[in-house]
């Protein structure tokens, strides 16, 4: 497997007690970090990794990420049971969250998905990381960096620009016609149906808005706004303004209080009742059986909080779960067999 030689000198040396701590595996790490961001995967026209063939866990997030360039396609392997190293997984951060490096003087870059040497760069930027890159990352290590990456991006400020009228009926980058009066905006790199939150820092007014466009391509503007998103949060003769970003999710996971598709199966032999939702309404309990054994480890709370349970459930029990805050909730669920899954749940207000 190739790890990022051009990130040695970048880091510091790992400490011992972070060696001391089991290590995340490739696939459970690329799945924590893919549904963090609230994005479907579908089926694409790609050959699968040779060891994550169809019907395998995580089988249609992995051959997604290897369709949309998320992940590097050097190896016809995954290696999804192997150790998950920082260096691999700092790519796979920056490119599902569309990070990207520019300079806005020459615009070199602009639009451009970032590339394993844009790494180091990136951390300048976004300075998450301090460990060698040949680190092996724990569950803990790899959440941290999540939540760590998430709470930058929406602290950085960006040029936000109104779409001029001009543009009014033509066609977008993604096949629609713009309409200036919807709540709609384009982004550099932010997949199509994006829901983006903007926030204008002078006056702290938010919109909540769809990326339906590419753009700007203006030096220094990171997002162009449509009429009646701008006027939402600012005065038409201002023109541009500085903004906080806050990426909601795609429209099949923003648009809706809940989620009908759940999270079932913990290796081959148990099978989940009724699951966990990938997004459930703020206020709605989970109530988790299955046909066989399994343990509930343990529950990271959104703020970070790891509480352990160690809870066997039988086939005649449930075990219950009723979140008090919204955020993001991860379940490490084992069966008698050995098989460790962690599945995530987003917990949301409905209306948000």
């Amino acid at each position: 497997m190739k790890r990022l030689l051009l990130l040695i000198g970048f880091f510091a040396v790992v400490t011992p007690a972070f060696a001391e701590a089991a290590s995340i595996s490739r696939r459970d790490g690329y799945l924590l970090i893919w549904q963090a961001i609230r994005r479907p995967a579908v089926e694409v026209r790609e050959t699968p990794f040779t060891d994550v063939p169809e019907g395998a866990p995580g089988f249609l997030e992995i051959t997604y990420g290897k369709a949309r360039g998320m992940i590097e396609d050097d190896d016809t392997a995954f290696y999804p049971d192997s150790p998950l190293y920082l260096d691999d997984a700092l790519v796979w951060l920056f490119r599902t969250r569309n990070t990207e490096v520019y300079d806005p003087e020459t615009e070199e870059g602009m639009g451009d998905v970032i590339d394993v040497e844009d790494v180091p760069e990136l951390l300048k930027r976004y300075p998450i990381a301090s460990l060698d890159p040949n680190t092996q990352l724990t569950e803990e290590q790899l959440m941290n960096l999540m939540r760590d990456l998430d709470q930058k991006l929406k602290e950085e400020i960006h040029e936000a620009s109104l779409y001029s009228e001009k543009f009014q009926g033509k066609g977008t980058a993604f096949g629609e016609a713009f309409d200036m009066h919807q709540l709609t905006a384009a982004h550099r790199t932010f997949p199509a149906n994006t829901f983006v939150k903007v926030t204008n820092i002078e006056n702290g007014k938010s919109v909540t808005v769809r990326v339906n466009d590419r753009g700007p391509w203006v030096s220094g503007r990171d997002i162009d706004l449509s009429l009646a998103s701008f006027l939402q949060i600012a005065e038409r003769a201002k023109g541009k303004i500085n903004v906080r970003f806050e990426r909601v999710g795609d429209i099949s996971f923003a648009n809706v209080c809940g989620d009908e598709r759940y999270q079932r199966r913990i290796g081959r032999d148990v099978l989940l009742n009724p699951g966990i939702p990938h997004r459930l309404k703020l206020g709605e309990s989970i109530n988790l059986s299955a046909e066989k054994y399994f343990v509930i480890r343990s529950v990271t709370y959104p703020d970070g909080t790891v509480t352990a349970f160690e809870n066997w459930i039988d086939p005649e029990e449930t075990f219950p779960f009723h979140p008090s805050v919204a955020g993001l909730y991860t379940f490490k669920i084992a069966s008698a067999r050995g098989s460790v899954r962690n599945l995530t749940m987003n917990v949301v207000a409905c209306g948000q």
